[in-house]
C-alpha cells in the first residue's frame, strides 16, 4: 500500500527529547516500511526514517527560534498534503483536528488517531460537524466524553521489541517518575508516596512553559524540602533505557483522563512494573498483579512499593511482547487501513488505471 504518515511539526520524528505522538508516529512508520509497505512521512526536516521524508520545515517548530506562531508552518503542510493527496492509498493524519475541512473530498480514505485527551468542552461540537470522518482512539476509555462520530477502532500503542532492552536486576534502588512536571500527572503525589516508605525518587521530566509557574511554586520546593528526590531534567531515549531499567519500579499517579500513557509500556519493556492510579487507560493498559499495580491513593500506593519491587520482571517484559510491539501495532493499523472504504472503492481503481497494483493482503 503507499501509505501517508503526517506528524505534528512541533517535533521532530523521532523526537530529540519529549515527544510522545512523534515517537509513536516514528515506530509506526518504520514498522510499516518494515512490513514492505510504501510510506511517505510528513513531517519536519530533521526527522529521521527509512520512508520517503517531505520536511515540511526546516528543523522541529519548537526547536526553532525563530519560530513564534505554528499555525503558518501546518497550514503550509496542508497544502501540500492537499496537492498531493491523489498519491496515496491511505492517509493518517496525527495532527489532531485542523485537517478536517481539507479532506473531506477524500475522507474515507483517511484515518486520524487521537492522541490527546477529548473531555474538553470545546471539542464536542467540533466533532459534532464532522461524524464521518473515520478516527482512531488510542484506548477506549478516551472515547468516553466524545458525541457519535465515525470510530474506525482502537489501536493500543506500540515500542519496538529491541528499543528497550529487558533488564533482569535493577542496579537503582529507587523509584522512577518520567513524563511531564504538570498538575495532571502529580509528580507531587510521586513525592509523598517515595516519602513515606523512605525510598529514593528520581525524577525525569520535562517543563513546558506552561507549567513552570506549577513547577516553581508547588514542585521545585517540595524537591528541596525532600532529600530522597532527586530531580534529573528531561532525558533522551538513550538515558530512559537505563533510567527505566534500574528502577525498582516506576510511579504513575496520575490525576486525569490518561488517553494512553506511553510510560507505561516504555517501563514494561524493561521489565519494571508500574505502580499507576486507575484513572483513564490505565486499567487497560496495566494488567493487575502481572505488570503493574492498579491503586486508587497515594496511602495504598506506597502499601504496595514491597509487592511491586517482588513482581517477576520476566512476566513484566512478556506482558509488553504480547501486547504492546510496534509489528501489532502497525498490523492493527493495517486492518484499519485495508477496512476503510475509499481504500477499495476509489484507491484500487486508480492504482489499477495507473498500471499498479494494490497490495491489500498481509506483507510477510
Amino acid at each position: 500500500m503507499k501509505i501517508a504518515q503526517i506528524a505534528p511539526l512541533a517535533e521532530s520524528v523521532p523526537p530529540k527529547l519529549y515527544g510522545g505522538t512523534e515517537r509513536i508516529v516514528s515506530y509506526l512508520t518504520e514498522e510499516l516500511v518494515a512490513l514492505g509497505h510504501d510510506v511517505t512521512l510528513f513531517a519536519s526536516g530533521d526527522s529521521v526514517t527509512d520512508a520517503r521524508l517531505v520536511a515540511c520545515s526546516d528543523v522541529a517548530l519548537r526547536l526553532n527560534p525563530n519560530v513564534r506562531d505554528h499555525l503558518p508552518h501546518q497550514v503550509v503542510m496542508l497544502e501540500e498534503i492537499r496537492r498531493r493527496a491523489h498519491e496515496f492509498d491511505v492517509l493518517h493524519f496525527h495532527i489532531d483536528l485542523l485537517h478536517f475541512p481539507l479532506i473531506r473530498d477524500f475522507a474515507d480514505r483517511t484515518v486520524t488517531t487521537l492522541h490527546g485527551r477529548l473531555d474538553l468542552p470545546d471539542l464536542k461540537p467540533f466533532y459534532k460537524a464532522f461524524p464521518d470522518i473515520p478516527l482512531v482512539s488510542i484506548s477506549n476509555d478516551q472515547r468516553r466524553p466524545m458525541p457519535p462520530v465515525n470510530w474506525s477502532g482502537t489501536v493500543y500503542h506500540g515500542l519496538p521489541a529491541d528499543l528497550l532492552p529487558f533488564t533482569a536486576k535493577p542496579k537503582g534502588s529507587y523509584l522512577a517518575f518520567l513524563g511531564r512536571i504538570s498538575p495532571e500527572k502529580r509528580p507531587d503525589r510521586a513525592i509523598e508516596i517515595a516519602t513515606k516508605i523512605g525510598m529514593p525518587l528520581k525524577i525525569a521530566a520535562k517543563i513546558d512553559n506552561a507549567d513552570k509557574a506549577y513547577w516553581e511554586t508547588v514542585i521545585e520546593p517540595m524537591v528541596k524540602s525532600h532529600p530522597n528526590v532527586e530531580f534529573v531534567g528531561e532525558i533522551n531515549e538513550h538515558q530512559k533505557a537505563a533510567f527505566l531499567g534500574n528502577a525498582g519500579a516506576l510511579l504513575f499517579p496520575i490525576d486525569w483522563p490518561e488517553p494512553f500513557g506511553l510510560v507505561m509500556i516504555e517501563a514494561m519493556a524493561c521489565g519494571t512494573p508500574v505502580i499507576a492510579f486507575r484513572y483513564g487507560s490505565v486499567p487497560e493498559v496495566i494488567d493487575n498483579g502481572v505488570s503493574g499495580i492498579l491503586v486508587d491513593s497515594v496511602t495504598e500506593a506506597a502499601e504496595n512499593v514491597e509487592r511491586a519491587l517482588r513482581m517477576d520482571r520476566k512476566k513484566v517484559r512478556a506482558t509488553f511482547e504480547k501486547r504492546f510491539s510496534a509489528e501489532r501495532m502497525a498490523r492493527d493499523y493495517l486492518d484499519i487501513y485495508r477496512n476503510l472504504p475509499g481504500v477499495r472503492t476509489k484507491a484500487a481503481p486508480l492504482r489499477r488505471a495507473n498500471g499498479q497494483d494494490l497490495d491489500l493482503q498481509v506483507v510477510a
